[in-house]
């Protein structure tokens, strides 16, 4: 087979033969010397285009001999044309005058970092969006990003995924979209699920490494996502786009926009309907997503009303698999069964299910079933050649629950009476419970931008506001209940008010140095109270005011290579469960990261290097030691001292017209000076509880791989058809913040293999078929794990449980655009 593929892709080489020539360049606004992400460059009347990268880069291939008229275009500049003759390689350097009109990137505009900022960041353009949506969850879209490792409870890259970017996982991740927060508000965390689809309508991505330029939301405290939905069309256009792959994965999105109304108006609108089976036992999803968006366009406004959200139902596989399985030892396996308290039925499950998909979980409904929509209502107004203004009102409703079977439960652990049954008294039932959460998150956001000459600033910020309600019920028993209709056994509440302003400005002090400045106020307000699902009652509040500067400098060397360097401040308020779990009497304190970032970017014809050190310096980070509070619950202490460190190097080679790489490495440390382990001995005959702490020093931080490389390989045998090999290897991982070698992720090397064909067909305005064959040389590895641990009985005991990742597995996409 390989054989056939190798002949006729040199035959199709051959055919194509006499295009021997390209066109590349850079397209740049006059304005600011910004590259032009996405601007597209065409042949008139013939079909030879390009779209321009995440340094403003283009590159039309195989080009006959011959004169020719190129137009180039970006919404919101004017459109320019430039004769060409080719007879050999051609580089332009072409610049774009501004339109005296907005554009939807005013919106994320304040939040986004500028080619010129002395901050580290990653473009994604919607042209490399495209390439790897698949209908994967949006992590997988970012995997090659520099510094980020992605996590699959499913193992297949469908349902509950998370990404962690220098080691900082989900809850220290500020993520925007439009510039409105999208991260909970009592957790922090990211759930990429309840938005299944988002990168179909998502028009540009940045992720800004370390504390990063001021944002809305929670703290950037190791990274930010910042996702742009607003692009306007101004063609009319029809999508479908159908996937079918491993693991009984199904997606079907269609889409359709209107193009520009009467040169003033636009309507978009997308469904997904995404199904997938996983990797793991059981582990399914069922997601249904939509997206709408009305605008108008005026010479100087801009109104823009967004609708999205979705619904997912996924069978719930975040237990994981313990170590004693995966090692198919079945005397460490009952012993697991034993010390997790697992009855005959999981522990038959235990034993014969495949040992690197076992799910302990069989109820057929343990699902989590949640529903969320967004809605966002943007006004952009011009309002003098040097001043332009945005602000935006959003609400984000959410409501679900997860559903589990539970064995053996306490009637007094559910605040019940125990029932009596003819004369006995029973005190234990199965039952099946739903713990539900009922949320409202809304507010406002705004900027204004000014930009004159030498410098240019932004004054932004937001106020927010979560409501958000937490409850639990009983839906069924085995034994009748002593409890009314539609009885809560617990209820609490908790209340967030947060309020930012920044002000960030930009000087050039001379043609090629600059200046930046960057401080920020944020008030967070939280207060929470009720009874916990422990049945424990609760009442906490705390206020927090931070102020966090950010200074830097800018070097342009000559117009290919720049200097910068940077020093910020982030500071980040505990998240819920930190305040619920912390001993009477105590409360968490806030985190610090002082932030130093400096590099080196060189942009040549066929080439770009981008060199980065960093130092993220924290103080009294959170993290969990093995402490337990009053009442056994897990409690995160503040280390006083503890950082991470590391170098960065992110670049490109074009071979030729034909071979292009593009890729990145890290190499870091990541420390806690000094560490108390904290474990618990119950004694000989578990009636004793004793805390017992080990004093550590210099141990790695949890999570934090020293090596992460990302490569991206791409052969182009003849036009229209696109070959890559995508690979990614992340180093060992440690479970815990013991740097102990028993409980640790190992090292792993996935390559896969993407596919892509574009034609056209009459009827049709473009038709792509792609495939990707994912983890192509069959890695067996697991990218995700938690570890536990006590003594008992004499002897200590640890359990290791991990997320195994599917092994060789496909995609197959069809796109159609009418």
């Amino acid at each position: 087979m390989i054989k056939v593929i190798v002949v006729i892709l040199s035959i199709a080489n051959c055919v194509n033969a006499l295009a021997q020539f390209q066109i590349s360049g850079v397209i740049l606004a006059e304005s600011s010397g910004q590259a032009l992400v996405g601007a597209t460059v065409q042949t008139v009347n013939l079909n030879y285009y390009a779209v321009a990268d995440n340094k403003g880069r283009f590159t039309i291939e195989n080009i006959p001999q011959g004169s020719y008229q190129l137009n180039i275009r970006f919404l919101g500049f004017q459109e320019q044309q430039i004769e060409v003759n080719v007879s050999e390689d051609i580089f332009l350097t072409i610049v774009l005058k501004d339109e005296a009109k907005l554009t939807d990137e005013i919106v994320v505009f304040a939040t986004r970092a500028s080619e010129k900022s002395p901050t580290t960041f990653t473009n994604i353009s919607k042209t490399e969006i495209i390439k790897q949506n698949f209908g994967q969850d949006l992590p997988f879209v970012l995997n090659w990003s520099p510094s980020l490792v992605t996590t699959s409870d499913a193992g297949a890259g469908i349902g509950y995924t998370g990404l962690r970017i220098r080691g900082s996982d989900a809850t220290r991740v500020n993520v925007t979209i439009n510039g409105i927060p999208y991260n909970d508000s009592e957790s922090q965390g990211v759930f990429w699920v309840n938005i299944p689809d988002i990168a179909f309508s998502t028009q540009s991505i940045q992720v800004q490494r370390g504390v990063g330029t001021s944002t809305n939301g929670a703290g950037a405290f190791g990274a930010s996502v910042n996702l742009s939905t607003m692009s306007r069309n101004e063609e009319p256009y029809a999508d479908l786009v159908g996937s079918v792959g491993s693991f009984g994965t199904r997606r079907l999105t269609a889409g359709f926009g209107t193009g520009l109304i009467n040169n003033h108006f636009t309507f978009d609108a997308r469904t997904s309907l995404i199904n997938s089976e996983g990797f793991i036992d059981r582990a399914s999803s069922d997601l249904r997503s939509y997206y709408l968006a009305g605008g108008y366009y005026g010479k100087k406004t801009i109104i823009k009303a967004i609708v999205f959200g979705g619904r997912e139902i996924t069978y719930q596989s975040w237990y994981g698999v313990p170590e004693s399985r995966l090692n198919n030892d079945v005397d460490a396996m009952l012993e697991t069964a034993s010390i997790e308290g697992w009855n005959d039925q999981q522990i038959d499950n235990l034993l014969t299910s495949n040992p690197r998909t076992f799910n302990i979980y069989d109820y057929k409904d343990q699902v989590d079933n949640y529903t969320q929509d967004h809605f966002q209502l943007h006004f952009s107004q011009q309002i003098s050649s040097s001043v332009s203004g945005n602000i935006a009102l959003h609400y984000t409703p959410g409501k679900g629950y997860y559903e589990e079977y539970k064995y053996n439960q306490s009637f007094e652990g559910y605040g019940l009476e125990n029932p009596v049954v003819g004369s006995d008294t029973v005190y234990t039932t199965d039952l099946i419970r739903r713990r539900w959460l009922d949320n409202d998150f809304y507010g406002i956001t705004y900027s204004v931008n000014y930009e004159r000459g030498k410098y240019n600033s932004t004054l932004g910020g937001a106020w927010n506001r979560y409501q958000g309600d937490h409850f639990g019920q009983i839906i069924w028993a085995e034994v009748g209940l002593t409890a009314p209709k539609d009885y809560r056994y617990y209820f609490n509440s908790g209340d967030q008010e947060d309020f930012n302003i920044f002000w960030k400005s930009n000087f050039h002090i001379t043609s090629r140095l600059s200046a930046y400045m960057d401080l920020q106020y944020r008030s967070v307000d939280y207060t929470a109270t009720g009874i916990e699902n422990d049945l424990n009652a609760f009442n906490v509040g705390a206020r927090y005011d931070f102020f966090n500067p950010k200074i830097g400098i800018s070097y342009e060397i000559d117009d290919k290579k720049q200097f910068y360097a940077s020093y910020s401040t982030g500071q980040r308020e505990p998240v819920r469960d930190d305040f619920i779990n912390a001993n009477a009497g105590t409360s968490p304190k806030r985190e610090k990261l002082m932030n130093v970032e400096a590099g080196y970017r060189i942009t040549g014809k066929n080439y770009s290097l981008n060199l980065n050190y960093y130092l993220m310096d924290y103080k009294d980070q959170l993290v969990l030691t093995g402490a337990l509070n009053d009442v056994g619950a897990p409690v995160r202490t503040n280390v006083d001292k503890s950082f991470r460190s590391g170098v960065e190097v992110e670049g490109g080679i074009r071979f030729g017209p034909k071979v292009t790489w593009v890729g990145n490495l890290t190499l870091s440390q990541n420390k806690i000076r000094k560490f108390t382990e904290v474990i618990y001995d119950y004694g000989i005959n578990y009636d004793e509880y004793i805390e017992i702490q080990n004093q550590l020093e210099n141990v790695d931080i949890s999570f934090s791989p020293e090596v992460i490389v990302g490569s991206n390989l791409t052969f182009i045998p003849f036009r229209h058809f696109e070959l890559s090999l995508l690979s990614k290897y992340v180093g060992e991982q440690f479970l815990d913040n013991t740097s102990n070698d028993n409980r640790k992720i190992d090292d792993y090397f996935v390559n896969d293999v993407r596919l892509g064909y574009e034609f056209t067909v009459p009827l049709l305005k473009t038709c792509k078929l792609s495939a990707i064959v994912n983890n192509m040389f069959d890695e067996v590895y697991e990218s995700n794990g938690y570890t536990y641990g006590f003594m008992g009985g004499g002897e200590t005991i640890r359990q290791n449980y991990f997320y195994p990742q599917a092994g060789r597995n496909f995609l197959l996409m069809a796109s159609l655009r009418f």
